[in-house]
């Protein structure tokens, strides 16, 4: 198998499996993950399609973040609990969905040679996330699986079923 391959395989099991578990805290959106504060799911839902815009655009190929008005909202230390200021959770999905099927189009363009390109635009000392086409797929993928522990709490202050996978 070649790692194109693996990507390819890993961007769609992060989202088959994260969106699953998202979708159906359509209804408990903005419950906190922790008593003490931290992610809800509608903050979970738009970092990912924020980040995922931001490395494979903007990293990447040094092209602008389709979602580069989310950054104050979905890329910051402090995560807002006031529900007026987000985009609807159907929007956010929407738009998440589509910055995946753009990433996925992406890679398809790619050969396995073209994935050791160097990224265009990678931020000092961000080279072993960020430096080649190949290591910005994987972070893409990964970055999905590395928010399921907040959405798994969040699930659980919402006393939602338990996600195994």
């Amino acid at each position: 198998m070649h790692s194109i391959d693996l990507i390819r395989e890993n961007l769609k099991r992060s989202e088959t499996i994260v969106l699953a578990r998202i979708e159906d805290m359509r209804e408990y959106g903005m419950v906190l993950s922790t008593p003490r504060g931290g992610c809800h799911t509608v903050w979970v839902l738009g970092h990912l399609a924020y980040i995922e815009a931001l490395v494979m655009r903007k990293f990447m190929l040094g092209e602008p973040n389709p979602l580069a008005e989310w950054e104050i909202l979905f890329d910051g230390a402090s995560v807002s609990e006031n529900a007026a200021l987000f985009p609807s959770f159907d929007q956010i999905l929407q738009d998440c969905r589509s910055i995946r099927a753009s990433t996925n189009s992406l890679l398809d363009s790619f050969t396995e040679h073209d994935l050791d390109n160097t990224s265009m635009h990678v931020p000092d000392g961000a080279e072993e996330l960020f430096g080649t086409y190949r290591r910005c797929f994987q972070y893409a993928a990964d970055h999905w699986f590395m928010h399921r522990g907040q959405l798994a709490d969040a699930r659980l202050a919402a006393e939602i079923e338990r996600m195994w996978y």
